[in-house]
C-alpha cells in the first residue's frame, strides 16, 4: 500500500483562510492514513475526498493511495451488494481524475460483472485510448467487444455478393415507388444506405444495442447521410406513430429475416427469438397493407418486406465431429461405468418444455466442419415462409407439426439433420445459404438422440415433427422407419395427411426398438451438457493420461501401499454392509485429498476415487450435475461418503482453493489451465500459486506444466473474419474504420485442421507455463521462426501441449480434443521468403498472452 504522506503546498494566498485551510488538509491527510492502517476505507475515502477539493494540487501526489482506496472500499461495497454507492464513487472518482486509465478500467470491469456490458464497453475502449499501452485495459476492451460487435458482423460486411444482391433488391424496390424505408436491426447502417443512395426519401433505423447504434450514427455520419436516415435507439416494438416516424412506410429492410445485421450470419437470422414477432407487430403497426396477388397499383400504397419468402430445406448427415460434441458414445470412461438411467443430452437436445428458453439447435460452417460429413438423403423442403403474408406469419406458432418422412440414399451414422435457407429478395433476387454456397451465413444442425441404431441405408425412410413452437424451426422425434417395415419405396416423401399412418407405424417401430430393461427403481437423470464437455466425456485418451498420472503421484505418495484400482469394488459387491460397519475409524488410513476445480462437468473426482484410498472433491456447481456424478457414483458402487462436492464444504464460492481440513493439505489440485475456446485461463498462474501452497510434500498440480506452440500462416479467411476489408466490400460506403475499432487481435473457437491456410513455417515452442516450478517461467521471450515457404504472413495460429508429468502429455489440437485453437491475426501481412528469419515477441502477463512480430 502506497504510505507516502504529502504536504500541502502554500499557494500565492496568505492569511487566515489559507493557513486554515492546509491545517484542514493536514488533518484529513493523517486521518485518511490512520483509517487505511486500521483498513476502514469508507472513512479513508470521505477524506481523501475533502483533501482533494480543497488542494487539487494535491492530485499527483496522493494519486497511487487515493486509488488503492477506492479500490478497497469498492470490493466492500460489492460485497454488501451497495451497487448505487459504488458506482456513486467511482463517478466522484473520475470527476476528480478524468482522465486516469486505471479507474476507468476498474469502473468498466464492476460495470461488466454487474452486466452493463455497453456501459464497461465504454470505460475499457476510453482507458485504452489514455494509454495504448495498458494490458488490462486491452484484454478487458478485447473480451467485451467480443461480447457487443460479435465476430459475425466483420465476415458479413465482407461478403460482397451478399451485399450487392441486396443492394440489387433495395434499388428495385425504391425504384418501383417504395420511397419510404423502415430498417429494423440497423446495425452499422448497412441497409439503410443502401436505400437512401437508392432514392427513398425517408429512411428510419432501429437499434437496440446502444454500441450498435452509436457505431452506425458515426458510421452514417461519416457517409454524409445524416439528413436522411433518422436512427432510433429501441427495439421495433416501442416505435411509435407519429412519435417516432410520421406515418407507416411502405418498405421493411431485413438482413436476412432476423435483423439487417443482427443475427443474419448465424440461421436464427430466420427463426430467432423475436423475429416473427416483430415481423408481425410491424405489419399490424408501421407497414402499410399488402399488395395482394393480381393487384395492380404504385408500390407507395403498398407495403413489402425484404426479403419477400424464405424456403427452408433440410439434408440428414454423418458427421462424426457433431457426433462426438452431442452423444456421448461410450459406455466406459477410463474404467469408469456410465449407467444407463444418466442420459447425457446437449442444449440443442433439450425439451421445448424445459424451463430455460434454449435453441433447439446449434450453428455450424459445414463446408469447414473437421473431418468432413456424409449427406444420407438428398435435400429436402421443409418449409416455405411467405414474409408479406400477415396472417401466415400468425399461424407460424399456432400451427400442428408436420409429419416428414425421407428416404435414405446412402448407408451411414444418423449425427443430424442440417438445415439453411433460401432467401427470395424479390422476384428477381435471391440468396442461398446452403452448405455448397460459398456464403458468410452457417447452417443450423439439429442432432440426433435416443435412437437405439443410429445406422442407416437405403430402403429406411427418417421420419421427423417440424414445427414453429415459440417461432423456432423445431425439428423433434427424429426416428428412422426401417425398409424390413415395407415402406412404399416408390414415395420420395410425404407431408401431413399422407404420412399420419406412416407416421405412427415409425413410431411404434422405434417405441418397440428403444426398449430396454431396467430395475424397476432406477432414477432416470437427463444432464444438459454443454457441447464441449460432452467432446470432453468422449475423449478417452484425456481421462486414460489423468488416471495414470494421478496413480503416479499417489504411488509416490505412499510406496509401501500399492495404489489399488478400485477396479476390486466389482469383485465385493456381494460384501455386506454390516462388514463395513465393523470396522473400526481408527483402522481406516488416512486418505489421500484430491480437488478437481475444472470447469464445468468432470468426472476426473470419481476416476480418482478408482485408486485406492482417496477422499475425491468436486467443484460441480450445477445440482444437476451433482444429482449425475452421485449416480455415476452409486452406479460404480462407490461408498456413499467417496465423493465430495466441494462447494457446500466452502462458505466463499470466489475462495475455492483451501485446505480440506484445518490439519490437511492435498495430494492433488486440478486445475483448467485451457479454455475451450484455446486461450489460457484468467488468473490461473495467480490459482498455481495459491495450489502450490495447498499441497502436502510431494503433491502435484495438474498439469504440472504447458508449453505453447504457434506456426505462420497464410490465411485470408482469417483476416476477412477479423475486420472489414476496406470500402470495396461494401459498395463504397465506409464502414470499415468505424466497426474496425471493435476487432480483437485474437480469433478463438478456431479448427485448425480444417482452416483454409499455407502453413509459411513448421510449429515453434512460443511459451512455457509451469505451474509448480514457477522460477521457468519467463514474462517476455524471443522466438525465431524459419520461414519454410514464401507468402504473406497473415496470423500466429497457437495451441498446447499441457504435461500432466514429464511423460503424459494432452494435445489441445489432437482429433480428440474438446479444446479448439486460437489465432493472432496480425494488423498488416508481412511477405517472407523461403529461408529467412521472423523473430516474435511473446509476452506473458496476468495469463494473457500477446505474440507480436519484431520488425
Amino acid at each position: 500500500m502506497p504510505n507516502s504522506r504529502p504536504r500541502p503546498r502554500r499557494g500565492a494566498r496568505s492569511g487566515a483562510g489559507a493557513a486554515g485551510r492546509d491545517e484542514l488538509v493536514s488533518r484529513s491527510l493523517r486521518s485518511a492514513e490512520h483509517c487505511l492502517s486500521a483498513q476502514d476505507f469508507g472513512t479513508a475515502y470521505a477524506h481523501y475526498l475533502l483533501v482533494l477539493s480543497l488542494a487539487p494540487e494535491l492530485k499527483d501526489d496522493v494519486k497511487e493511495t487515493f486509488q488503492y482506496t477506492l479500490f478497497r472500499w469498492a470490493e466492500e461495497l460489492d460485497a454488501l451488494s451497495r451497487t448505487q454507492d459504488l458506482l456513486g464513487c467511482y463517478e466522484q472518482a473520475l470527476e476528480l481524475f478524468p482522465d486516469d486509465e486505471v479507474i476507468c478500467n476498474s469502473m468498466g470491469e464492476h460495470l461488466f460483472r454487474m452486466g452493463f456490458r455497453d456501459e464497461a464497453a465504454g470505460y475499457f475502449h476510453k482507458a485504452v485510448k489514455l494509454n495504448p499501452d495498458f494490458n488490462d485495459a486491452k484484454e478487458n476492451f478485447y473480451r467485451v467487444a467480443n461480447w457487443l460487435v460479435e465476430r459475425w458482423h466483420f465476415i458479413m460486411l465482407n461478403d460482397t455478393k451478399r451485399n450487392t444482391i441486396y443492394n440489387a433488391a433495395i434499388q428495385n424496390a425504391v425504384c418501383l415507388g417504395s420511397k419510404s424505408v423502415l430498417d429494423i436491426g440497423a446495425g452499422t447502417g448497412i441497409l439503410s444506405m443502401f436505400a437512401k443512395k437508392a432514392g427513398a426519401h425517408s429512411v428510419y433505423a432501429c437499434e437496440l444495442s446502444k454500441t450498435m447504434y452509436e457505431l452506425a450514427c458515426d458510421v452514417v455520419a461519416a457517409n454524409k447521410m445524416e439528413a436522411g436516415i433518422k436512427l432510433l435507439h429501441m427495439k421495433s416494438f416501442d416505435i411509435e406513430i407519429p412519435k417516432h416516424i410520421p406515418e407507416r412506410v411502405p418498405v421493411e429492410n431485413r438482413g436476412a429475416c432476423g435483423t439487417v445485421e443482427s443475427n443474419s450470419l448465424r440461421f436464427e437470422g430466420l427463426f430467432g427469438e423475436g423475429i416473427v414477432e416483430s415481423l408481425i407487430h410491424a405489419w399490424e403497426h408501421l407497414l402499410l397493407q399488402p399488395k395482394t396477388r393480381g393487384e395492380n397499383g404504385n408500390c407507395e400504397k403498398y407495403g413489402k418486406v425484404i426479403p419477400a419468402s424464405a424456403v427452408i430445406f433440410g439434408m440428414a448427415v454423418e458427421c462424426a465431429e457433431i457426433r462426438r460434441h452431442h452423444r456421448v458414445g461410450t459406455k466406459d470412461v477410463a474404467g469408469i461405468c456410465l449407467p444407463a438411467n444418466v442420459k447425457f443430452q446437449s442444449p440443442a437436445c433439450s425439451s421445448v418444455d424445459t424451463e430455460e428458453t434454449v435453441e433447439p439447435y446449434t450453428t455450424e460452417k459445414m463446408s469447414r466442419v473437421p473431418g468432413g460429413y456424409l449427406a444420407l438423403t438428398e435435400c429436402f423442403e421443409i418449409m416455405t415462409v411467405d414474409f408479406n403474408n400477415l396472417q401466415e406469419l400468425k399461424s407460424l406458432a399456432k400451427k400442428k407439426p408436420d409429419k416428414i418422412g425421407i428416404p435414405v440414399v446412402k448407408e451411414g451414422i444418423l449425427d443430424a439433420v442440417v438445415v439453411w435457407f433460401v432467401l427470395q429478395l424479390d422476384d428477381e433476387h435471391s440468396l442461398s445459404t446452403s452448405p455448397s454456397e460459398e456464403t458468410c451465413w452457417e447452417q443450423a444442425i439439429y442432432p440426433v438422440h435416443d435412437l437405439a441404431d443410429y445406422w442407416i441405408k437405403p430402403g429406411d425412410h427418417v421420419m421427423m415433427e417440424v414445427s414453429c413452437q415459440d417461432c423456432y424451426l423445431r425439428i423433434q422425434n427424429i426416428s428412422v422407419f426401417g425398409s424390413e417395415c415395407e415402406v412404399d419405396a416408390g414415395k420420395n416423401f410425404t407431408k401431413d395427411k399422407d404420412l399420419l399412418s406412416l407416421g405412427s407405424e415409425a413410431e411404434l417401430c422405434s417405441a418397440l426398438a428403444n426398449l430396454q430393461t431396467s430395475k424397476p427403481d432406477a432414477v432416470e437423470q437427463t444432464c444438459i451438457l454443454e457441447s464441449t464437455e460432452i467432446a470432453l466425456l468422449n475423449n478417452n485418451l484425456y481421462h486414460e493420461g489423468f488416471k495414470m498420472a494421478m496413480r503416479k503421484v499417489l504411488s509416490s505418495l505412499a510406496p509401501e501401499k500399492l495404489c489399488q484400482a478400485m477396479d476390486t469394488h466389482c469383485q465385493n459387491n456381494e460384501m455386506s454392509c454390516g462388514s463395513r460397519e465393523n470396522v473400526s475409524e481408527e483402522s481406516i488410513p488416512e486418505p489421500f485429498y484430491v480437488l478437481d476445480v475444472s470447469e464445468g462437468f468432470s468426472i476426473l473426482p470419481i476416476i480418482a476415487g478408482t485408486l485406492g484410498q482417496v477422499k475425491p472433491y468436486s467443484s460441480v456447481e450445477k445440482d444437476q450435475h451433482r444429482i449425475t456424478l452421485d449416480l455415476i457414483s452409486e452406479a460404480n458402487h462407490f461408498p456413499k461418503e467417496t465423493l465430495e462436492f466441494w462447494l457446500r464444504h466452502v462458505e466463499d464460492e470466489s475462495a475455492v482453493l483451501q485446505r480440506p481440513k484445518s490439519d490437511k493439505l492435498w495430494s492433488i489440485i486440478i486445475l483448467d489451465v485451457i479454455e475451450p475456446s484455446g486461450l489460457i485461463q484468467q488468473e490461473i498462474m495467480e490459482k498455481a500459486a495459491i495450489s502450490r501452497c495447498l499441497l502436502q510434500s510431494g503433491g502435484k498440480i495438474f498439469p504440472q506444466y504447458v508449453l505453447m506452440f504457434g506456426l505462420l500462416v497464410e490465411s485470408q479467411t482469417l483476416v476477412e473474419e477479423s475486420a472489414v476489408q476496406g470500402t470495396e466490400r461494401t459498395l463504397g460506403l465506409n464502414i470499415a474504420p468505424f466497426i474496425n475499432q471493435f476487432q480483437v487481435p485474437i480469433r478463438v473457437f478456431l479448427d485448425l485442421s480444417s482452416l483454409s491456410c499455407v502453413p509459411l513455417s513448421k510449429p515453434v515452442e512460443l511459451l512455457r507455463l509451469d505451474l509448480m516450478t514457477p522460477y521457468l517461467n519467463t514474462s517476455n521471450r524471443e522466438v525465431k521462426v524459419h520461414i519454410c515457404k514464401s507468402g504473406q504472413v497473415t496470423a500466429i495460429p497457437f495451441w498446447y501441449h499441457m504435461y500432466l508429468d514429464d511423460e503424459i502429455r494432452l494435445d489441445t489440437s489432437s482429433e480428440a480434443s474438446h479444446w479448439k485453437q486460437a489465432a493472432v491475426v496480425l494488423d498488416n501481412p508481412i511477405q517472407v521468403e523461403m529461408g529467412e528469419e521472423l523473430v516474435l515477441n511473446v509476452q506473458h502477463h496476468k495469463s494473457n498472452v500477446s505474440i507480436t512480430v519484431k520488425q
